[in-house]
This record gives structure tokens, C-alpha cells and sequence, in this order.
């Protein structure tokens, strides 16, 4: 999809552009790509933008991906391989994406992710006495976000 804009792009009105885009949230060095791209900004000059964006610290790929990871796992958004696929979904290096959860993972407790996440969610659950559909939705639910069965079973079983 080309930009709706006649006017040529320069490489001072896509910096400009850069700047609006990351106001609003963070990007990818990939995801800044693809904006450019639709927006018709020449190769060469799209990585002049990149260049000066990373250089003023506008645009950080670790920064970025440590902030997304840290809050997908402090709100249980996702958690594990969920959390990696997403990470690289999103246009970060898996090299990079290795490094930041290796340094993140340490830190959470899956079992305890786990607890908090039902406590948030199903308040009041009661294993022994929930219907097995409602079972199957609420390990299906947790195991959308990369949570593992066994940590799963045993957060549900504990939960009275």
C-alpha cells in the first residue's frame, strides 16, 4: 500500500514522520521499515532515517523488547514460547529475543504467574468443584499465554 501523499518523501519529512509514529508507542527497527515501505520512502533513504533515529535513541530494538517482555510477563499476558512467538512476530532479532528473556525469565516464578493470573481472572475458582468445561476453559485460556500444563494443573489444583 503506497502513501495517499503526492508529495515526494524526503528523508527530513519521513524523519518527521518517524517521530509522530513513535509519539504514539515504540516500534521495531523492522516495524519502522514496514511503515516506510508504505509509505513509498526509498530504501536509502529509510535507512538514513534509521541510522538517525537509532543514533539520537529514538529507535532502540533491546530497550523496546525488554519493556514489551516485562510487561507481558508482570501482567500475564503471555508468558514462555507464547511470549517468544510474540516477540518475533513483532519484528525483534530471535538472538535478541534470546538474550532478553534469558535475563527476564529468571526472574518470574511460572507456578506463581500462574496463581496471579487465575486469582485475576477466575477469582473465587474452586477446582473440586467446577464443572470440566469450565476446567477446559481455564486451562485453555492459560495456555493461550504460553503457560505450561504441569504449572497450570498445579495452580488449579491448589486454588480452592
Amino acid at each position: 500500500m503506497i502513501s495517499k501523499s503526492t508529495e515526494p518523501q524526503t528523508v527530513e519529512s519521513t524523519y518527521l514522520y518517524a517521530l509522530r509514529l513513535l509519539t504514539g508507542r515504540d516500534y521495531t527497527v523492522v516495524g519502522m521499515l514496514r511503515k516506510f515501505s508504505a509509505r513509498g520512502v526509498s530504501e536509502s533513504d529509510a535507512e538514513t532515517v534509521i541510522a538517525r533515529l537509532q543514533r539520537e535513541g529514538w529507535l532502540n530494538d533491546r530497550r523496546y523488547a525488554g519493556r514489551f517482555a516485562e510487561s507481558a510477563l508482570s501482567n500475564g499476558r503471555f508468558f514462555g514460547p507464547r511470549l517468544r512467538q510474540e516477540m518475533l512476530r513483532r519484528g525483534f532479532d530471535a538472538g535478541l529475543v534470546s538474550d532478553v528473556l534469558t535475563g527476564l525469565t529468571g526472574d518470574f516464578d511460572e507456578g506463581n504467574e500462574v496463581r496471579q493470573v487465575l486469582e485475576r481472572r477466575y477469582s473465587g475458582f474452586c477446582f473440586s468443584t467446577a464443572t470440566d468445561r469450565d476446567k477446559r476453559k481455564i486451562i485453555g485460556y492459560l495456555q493461550r499465554r504460553g503457560f505450561g500444563l504441569s504449572a497450570i494443573m498445579n495452580a488449579l489444583k491448589a486454588a480452592k
